[in-house]
């Protein structure tokens, strides 16, 4: 379904509002194709690493194809979110476009019978190797959209995850070490606390505050536990050991001091800009912020995986899909292969994504290269395990609401996961 994240981060690195750039093959708004022309739609900003990268992508495109060129066409976000089933379903689809992952979208546009099967390609280009499992998860989508399994109808070239950015300079001046265990986590933050500061940066209002209860959960979670709650591949018990320890110890930090009580109304950009200002000393949160860090932060920050945790909230990017009616699937097949090639691939490492399959040693920038490292661990310990507003559609306004609950303590762990339990129940589909 539709990232909740994706939708209310206007500013985050990946999504910038109506994103505009220069089209290397011009673009005058007409439909249809002659042969020699790639029509194109995706909405990264030209800054963001996967707009430069795919700008040099369309430049190898077109020297490695004479005669052909690619018509980038401007579109936002929304754009593509509001209009794709109507578009798709007309002559006037592009040959390769942008879309966001997960059932309520690509799953659906796939069940829907909008978007080519793109199976064969994956294994004859070797895109089934280069793509680990974990972000390969949401490429796939069987006969009722659900990801996990069945064909291939997208292709992610970058990939996103969680992790905890921190003031270097606050950790120095309050004598606290990097953490490197659980425990060693929630002494700094005692230690924060004894000193006046709020430790974690938290956005109640929207997704950063059930992002920390999820990866509380996760941290007493193994695959089989996501892939229930995310997949549907077995009963989820809101009761277990591990909603019931994310509830309790989140409630607990919130007693403590480590999340603000006046954090409910706080959004998530708000809860970045506090970490950019030098005002909070942690974030919990994701890869998107990454390259607004490294341009914005005027004090020295660091990232770390969240400690004692096999699994962490993430997945591949956004997917290149062809669509059904697409009149050059060939040379979109081409251009997503480029975008998968060692060059476009380094590039978008260096300039702060998640390449999904970049050579590591071609990493220079040594925060890129962290960002990148950590990434690899966890893909090689399938650590990913998507987000928790996924399962069921709507389940981000109850997880919202009833997290700032937590928050305010006008509700109970256990009334709280009631709550949880009965959402999800409502809106998971019958397997």
């Amino acid at each position: 379904m539709l990232t909740a994240r994706r939708r209310v981060v206007a500013s985050a690195v990946v999504l910038a509002g109506s994103l505009l750039m220069t089209s290397c093959g011009g673009s005058d708004g007409s439909g249809g194709s002659d042969g020699k022309t790639l029509r194109l739609w995706h909405y990264e900003a030209p800054n963001s690493a996967m707009g430069a990268a795919w700008n040099e992508a369309i430049k190898e495109f077109e020297a490695t194809h004479p005669g052909v060129k690619v018509k980038y066409e401007e579109k936002s976000f929304e754009q593509i979110q509001k209009t794709a089933p109507m578009v798709l379903n007309s002559s006037d689809a592009p040959d390769l476009m942008e879309y966001n992952k997960g059932n309520a979208t690509a799953g659906l546009l796939s069940k829907q019978g909008l978007l080519t099967d793109l199976t064969a390609e994956a294994t004859k280009r070797g895109w089934d190797k280069k793509i680990s499992a974990g972000v390969r998860t949401t490429s796939v989508y069987d006969t009722d959209g659900v990801m996990g399994s069945g064909k291939w109808y997208g292709v992610p070239n970058y990939a996103e995850y969680t992790m905890v950015f921190y003031n270097k300079d606050l950790f120095a001046k309050y004598k606290i070490a990097e953490p490197k265990t659980f425990d060693e986590l929630t002494a700094a933050m005692d230690t924060f606390v004894k000193n006046g500061v709020t430790p974690l940066s938290n956005g109640g209002a929207e997704y950063i505050a059930q992002q920390y209860l999820y990866q509380l959960a996760l941290s007493k979670a193994d695959r089989s536990w996501v892939d229930a709650y995310e997949l549907y591949k077995g009963k989820t018990d809101f009761h277990d050991q591990a909603w019931t320890y994310a509830a309790e110890t989140f409630a607990d930090w919130v007693k403590k001091g480590y999340i603000g009580k006046n954090s409910t109304s706080t959004k998530a950009e708000e809860a970045g800009v506090s970490f950019i200002q030098g005002k909070s000393p942690i974030l919990f949160s994701g890869s998107w912020w990454y390259g607004r860090f490294q341009d914005e932060a005027k004090f020295d920050w660091g990232t770390f995986l969240w400690p004692g945790s096999n699994l962490t909230l993430g997945s591949g990017g956004n997917l290149w899909v062809v669509p059904k009616n697409a009149k050059n699937k060939e040379l979109a097949h081409d251009f997503i292969d480029i975008t998968l090639s060692k060059k476009i691939q380094d590039l978008l490492g260096n300039k702060g994504g998640v390449p999904v399959a970049a050579d590591a040693n071609a990493i220079t920038d040594p925060k890129s290269k962290t960002l990148i490292a950590d990434f690899n661990t966890l893909s090689k310990r399938d650590g990913l395990a998507f987000y928790p507003d996924w399962p069921v559609a709507g389940f981000y306004d109850v997880l919202v609401s009833e997290t700032q609950k937590l928050i305010t303590g006008s509700t109970e762990p256990n009334n709280y996961l009631d709550a949880l339990q009965e959402a999800y129940d409502k809106g998971a589909p019958k397997r």
